[in-house]
């Protein structure tokens, strides 16, 4: 497991459109995701020590945001032949468990997480309702356990973003594990 951290918030750089399948069965683009206030994207997998520590967090602070109209979708792009915690199954079975509020979708072909620059799980890209982004940052202090009482620093930049349309220029990057690509 190497550990990373996401890279600065580029201000207003556009979302790119996609086009993947959920655990749903359901096919969503970024247009058919989108709120009326924006749109949280975030990798996440269900292997990554990072993401287990926060996972009830994000799926709490998911359901908030979408009552600000802030819509979210969870994708997963690892290479899951390396990782089979990450198969497509086990997608399915953890969305379930955990009653996820938002759409879990496969990169499989890897090229959503590359488009986007995602470098870990989890990697948090927050849009305004023009799909610009306004955040990159962490969830909260978390690590590979819950931080308890955490200021939810997602939570508040979205809702920032949800009443402005307007990321905080302070941001902490989020941190977690990379990305396994596929060679």
């Amino acid at each position: 497991m190497v550990r990373m951290e996401t890279p600065i918030c580029d201000f207003g750089w556009k979302a790119p459109d996609f086009s993947l399948s959920g655990v749903d069965g359901k096919t969503y683009t970024l247009r058919t995701l989108a709120g009326p206030n924006g749109l949280l994207v975030m990798f996440i997998c269900n292997h990554c020590p990072y993401v287990k520590a926060v996972i009830s967090r994000i799926v709490r602070d998911v359901a908030e945001l979408k009552t600000l109209g802030i819509h979210a979708v969870a994708i997963m792009s690892n290479d899951s032949g390396e990782y089979p915690e990450d198969s497509f199954d086990n997608m399915k079975a953890v969305a379930a468990e955990l009653e996820f509020p938002m759409p879990y979708l496969l990169d499989a072909s890897q090229e959503v997480a590359r488009r986007y620059g995602a470098v870990c799980t989890p990697d948090f890209f927050g849009f305004n309702r023009n799909l610009e982004l306004q955040y990159r940052g962490r969830l909260d202090a978390s690590r590979k356990e819950a931080a308890p009482d955490a200021r939810r620093d997602l939570f508040e930049a979205m809702k920032q973003v949800a009443d402005t349309q307007k990321g905080p220029a302070e941001q902490i990057p989020s941190m977690g594990c990379s990305i396994k690509w596929r060679e």
